[in-house]
């Protein structure tokens, strides 16, 4: 299947790895020629994960992003929430119908897209999914060089408009087979599991994470006191989905902890690889990095507004994107990806259906 992968994360990486390998036809687009350059020049990626150390073949590896997106049948975008509404303005233009968005995950990208697309004037029937995670615990050991340290098992993942689902999954499922499908894009959405895990970490490991030159949120930065946070901040997320009439499994975080407990999306050892592979070992700067601009900032932003439009009380999460304001300084509320930012919030339970049913 001819696919392309936006973008130059590390998850950006590790999807076009591991897609290769798996046989599709890959087309790596990243926007910056120098630092892709040992890409392009080698049109390889080395890979170091369960199965061993080896150099994976990429087809086409390209800086010309209409060139990657012209005849992809799947398009995967694994970059942070962040990223979505610069590149939604620029794929806008060139999409066309039957083709697939793969947003892991999305944080309402779904919708970011769609009004990109209706901004250009493009009304091409495109399916825009949306899952709960990355599917890689992934970092860059080099330029062309990822350590994959766990890959998903199963990806809760709905699709914008829903009435597409029965085109989108397939196509998706070839490429990753774990996905499993869900009721929509805002069910999907509310599957995001980087809001509950990453804004209790770096806020309750904000002194640490300031004072040492590294800090391992998941190792010495995950105690009894912060789980607890975490268990009720994600109580919140399952409280929302339900106000919404979401069914269960709604993979609460906790049997990511607890191996006993059900096959959460990265399986049951998933935090035990990660905490022990030391590649969460890193500063990382509450002003800027993903964890605050993506997860809190947007997906936190997110959460709390989506409880507020189904009168869904969610303390914990307006309490931690408080203090998060105030490490930043600014009102993260204001500025986030909200129901209000998307021009949602005026929607009532039957418009916000017929909008993830039928699209604008």
């Amino acid at each position: 299947m001819r696919t392309a992968v936006l973008g130059g994360g590390h998850g950006c990486y590790a999807a076009a790895a591991e897609l290769s390998e798996k046989g599709h036809e890959v087309w790596f687009w990243r926007r910056d020629a120098n630092a892709f350059a040992p890409v392009t020049e080698s049109r390889a990626i080395k890979v170091k994960d369960r199965h061993g150390v080896r150099t994976v073949a990429i087809a086409h590896p390209t800086t010309d992003l209409a060139e990657a997106v012209a005849n992809a049948e799947l398009i995967v975008i694994p970059l942070p929430a962040i990223a979505q509404e610069g590149l939604a303005g620029q794929v806008a233009p060139l999409l066309r119908d039957g083709q697939v968005i793969f947003l892991p995950p999305g944080t309402l990208g779904s919708i970011v897209f769609a009004q990109a697309m209706a901004k250009a004037g493009n009304h091409a029937d495109v399916a825009i999914a949306e899952t709960g995670t990355l599917p890689y615990l992934v970092r860059k050991h080099g330029p062309a060089s990822i350590v994959v340290s766990g890959y998903a098992t199963r990806l809760p993942t709905g699709i914008y408009p829903s009435r597409l689902a029965g085109h989108a999954l397939p196509i998706l499922q070839r490429a990753y087979p774990s996905i499993e499908p869900i009721e929509d894009a805002l069910s999907g959405a509310l599957m995001n599991a980087g809001p509950v895990i990453h804004p209790p970490l770096i806020l309750l490991n904000a002194g640490p994470l300031e004072h040492f030159e590294n800090w391992d949120i998941h190792n010495e930065g995950t105690q009894p006191a912060i789980r607890r946070v975490t268990t009720a901040l994600d109580r919140e997320r399952v409280d929302v989905r339900e106000a919404l009439g979401y069914g269960a499994p709604h993979f609460p975080l906790a049997d990511h902890y607890d191996e006993s407990g059900d096959e959460w999306m990265y399986g049951r050892r998933a935090h035990g690889e990660l905490t022990d592979s030391g590649d969460w070992r890193e500063k990382i700067d509450l002003q800027t990095h993903r964890y605050m601009r993506e997860d809190t900032a947007l997906g936190l932003a997110l959460l709390v507004s989506i409880g507020r439009w189904a009168g869904c009380p969610t303390p914990v999460a307006s309490g931690l994107l408080a203090v998060a304001s105030a490490v930043t300084g600014e009102d993260l509320y204001a500025g986030g990806r909200t129901l209000e930012a998307l021009g949602l919030a005026g929607l009532d339970r039957a418009g916000m259906d017929k909008v993830m049913t039928d699209g604008f």
